[in-house]
């Protein structure tokens, strides 16, 4: 194992999966896909026609649609996948007809027999979803695993209790634990004993302060048989041989009631918790005050992560996360000391994801390697002809940029993207204003992005092309002149600068003040790697 190298893909994860991950080579599948849970059913229900692809599900857009590539889905597993499987598709296709809820569960049924394949015997597999599709997933689920290998269908509460308009308030989501075989991976875990509980059953205490719960010695009406013998005057049959008694008695582990029959005292700080059930309402989600916020929509708490790897994997084993997002599930397995597989198919979460373990871990970050990404000028190129907004978040993921503005929403404002950066200690950032072209380019464009920088009162702009810029466009931005930070005289950056992707890629910087960190993504809090590290309290 020590050639291994983690790795994060780009790209459409039944092709990934399909093309790099081998058969039998996965210990643990943690799965999250995207789902427009805040529809309505009259909206996800309803016929659909035409055919849009599905094959770019861009960031944020938690939604799946029928078109081409649904149809292809759904031939594929009704005539070459499991027969169970087969049957299933066929009759939820029957009952709800040709709408975005059977596009999900095609897209989603496909994609399951994939991680079947790759997933060790010895293997678990946890899908995440909420309320407005889990019955069907979990019929999916029994079809692929089989449903002698469910588990559990685990409830989290997410958020805390709120008033919902002609209904209960809907605060859960759903988690669904299957494992490969009978033989999977499982370590017990524990959870905090509430305060409740504490005060219910711990109501004793020592001189010292210590609290325990009074517990049976008798062994009268187990099964199994005990130890007949006299202890204190009193013979009757006990759970454990007399040297064992012998032995609490010297460890001032025994009490006697007022009729002289000894208990055991089971002591609160020896006690490994409660045996973690399958309600969770000890992990709060993701809340603006925790620091390791980034902001990303769907981000889920580390503990939620680290709770479901330390149940059902060990060190050095495989942790894939086919719809890795913002990369929790990454960064905890990295933590746990677990190897990881991470696929996506937006630059966006690629790149949060790198700075991400960069942050988090430093100079310790683990060795991974991205696939998919452009490597060079020509694969770049494709990028750009293929998706114009793909090649864009990875444009600016090149320069450590961050996205301005969803692009599927809104009128073009002239900013591709935002770089945050300080030059006193002010507390306050400023900003570069970035463009990003992969088409033709004029020095008329420069002149627009003159003006933009003016109007986002930003001291520099930025405009990152694939083509080589004109004459003219240089003259246009050398013209702008120069931003001199007040505090740092004999420091000056171009306003307005023209780089290239082929500059870029050759590890030519934009110029800006980097006296401060920067703040373009929200920094993640600095871990280490270490599996006993305990995870942060959130309540």
């Amino acid at each position: 194992m020590a050639d291994w190298k983690n790795q994060l893909f780009f790209g459409d994860n039944l092709e990934i999966l399909r093309e790099h991950i081998p058969v039998d080579s996965v210990d643990l599948i943690y799965l999250d896909p995207p789902f427009n849970s805040k529809a309505t059913y009259n909206v996800l229900f309803a016929e659909k026609s035409g055919e849009k692809s599905a094959a770019q599900i861009t960031a944020f857009e938690d939604t799946w649609h029928w078109g081409t590539e649904s149809e292809a889905a759904y031939h594929e597993v009704v005539t070459l996948g499991p027969r169970k499987l087969s049957d299933l598709l066929q009759a939820l296709r029957s009952f709800l007809g040709v709408n975005d809820m059977m596009a999900y569960l095609t897209m989603m049924a496909v994609r399951l027999v994939e991680l079947h394949r790759v997933l060790k015997p010895t293997g678990s597999i946890y899908l995440h979803c909420d309320p407005t599709a889990s019955h069907y997933i979990k019929m999916l689920l029994d079809a692929v695993f089989g449903i002698v290998n469910y588990k559990n269908e685990i409830i989290w509460k997410r958020t805390s209790g709120h008033s919902d308009a002609r209904r209960y308030g809907r605060v859960h989501d759903v988690i669904f634990f299957y494992t490969k075989t009978n033989n999977s991976t499982w370590n017990q875990v524990y959870q905090p004993y509430d305060q409740a509980y504490i005060n219910q059953y711990y109501r004793y205490t020592d001189p010292d302060g210590r609290r325990w719960m009074s517990d049976n010695l008798s062994a009268s009406g187990l099964s199994g048989g005990g130890y007949e013998y006299e202890w204190k005057g009193i013979k009757r049959i006990w759970r454990c041989p007399k040297t064992t008694m012998e032995n609490l008695e010297k460890e001032n582990k025994i009490y006697y009631t007022n009729k002289g029959i000894p208990r055991f005292k089971r002591y609160l700080d020896e006690s490994s918790g409660l045996p973690v059930q399958d309600i969770w309402m000890d992990i709060e989600a993701v809340r603006s005050w925790h620091k390791e916020r980034l902001e990303y929509p769907t981000q889920k708490p580390e503990a939620l992560l680290e709770r479901i790897i330390q149940a059902s994997s060990n060190e050095e084993d495989v942790v894939l996360d086919p719809f890795c997002g913002c990369g929790t599930a990454l960064i905890t397995a990295e933590r746990l000391k677990r190897r990881w597989l991470g696929i996506d198919i937006t630059h966006l979460a690629i790149t949060l994801i790198k700075n991400r373990l960069h942050d988090t871990f430093g100079p310790e970050r683990s060795q991974y390697e991205v696939i998919g990404e452009p490597a060079d000028l020509t694969s770049a190129q494709a990028l750009a002809e293929e998706n114009r907004h793909q090649f864009e978040y990875w444009a600016l993921g090149l320069v450590d940029a961050r996205p301005a503005q969803d692009k599927k929403k809104g009128a073009d404002s002239g900013v591709d993207g935002i770089i945050n950066f300080q030059d006193d200690n002010s507390g306050i950032y400023k900003k570069v204003v970035l463009q990003v072209k992969s088409g033709h380019v004029s020095a008329a464009q420069v002149r627009d992005l003159k003006e933009v920088r003016e109007r986002e009162k930003a001291p520099i702009a930025a405009f990152i092309t694939l083509t080589p810029p004109t004459r003219p466009m240089k003259e246009e931005a050398a013209a702008a002149g120069f931003y001199e930070p007040e505090h740092f005289p004999g420091h000056r950056y171009p306003r307005v600068q023209i780089l290239t992707i082929a500059e870029i890629l050759g590890s030519k910087n934009l110029e800006y003040p980097r006296f401060a960190l920067p703040g373009t993504f929200k920094k993640a809090a600095r871990r280490r790697r270490d599996a006993g590290e305990k995870q942060d309290k959130l309540l």
